[in-house]
């Protein structure tokens, strides 16, 4: 199943359900995969290789600030954030930034809070990405291994 905006509150939440089962199965353990963050409007910038939580009930990508410092990422605006203490915060959104795994990139704006990277599920859908419950990481999607696809209807 992949997200759209057009979802039913059902489908969304089966969706989430999904994926929550999907962590749950690797043993209630941690995935992490190794990804590249860019600044694409300042191509001058190196990137920046990072080791990202997969969290799959995060919507976007967490950077820490020292990170979007590194990347002279601009504020876009600011965001209110509920954390998983259930903790309201207020914190800069910054961008643009290009997220790169294996041959997948995509770009998007970043929520800076934190002290590591989190990869939420939206880039992961983005460059169609699965969880790999037995390899306990993220790969490509085996059923399009050469170029992301995506469901638009």
């Amino acid at each position: 199943m992949l997200y759209s905006p057009f979802m039913t509150c059902n489908e969304e939440f089966q969706m989430i359900v999904l994926f929550r089962m999907m962590t749950m199965e690797v043993a209630m353990g941690l995935i992490y995969a190794d990804i590249e963050l860019l600044n694409p409007v300042k191509s001058n910038l190196r990137a920046i290789a990072v080791k990202a939580l997969v969290d799959t009930g995060a919507m976007t990508i967490c950077i820490p600030e020292h990170v979007a410092v590194q990347l002279e990422l601009h504020e876009i605006e600011k965001r209110e954030v509920t954390t998983a203490d259930e903790k309201v915060h207020v914190v800069p959104y910054a961008g643009p930034i290009q997220i790169r795994f294996e041959n997948r990139t995509c770009f998007t704006g970043a929520l800076v809070i934190g002290d590591s990277v989190l990869l939420g599920a939206v880039p992961m859908e983005d460059m169609d990405l699965v969880i790999s419950p037995s390899g306990q990481s993220i790969t490509v999607n085996p059923k399009s291994p050469n170029i992301p696809s995506a469901v638009v209807k």
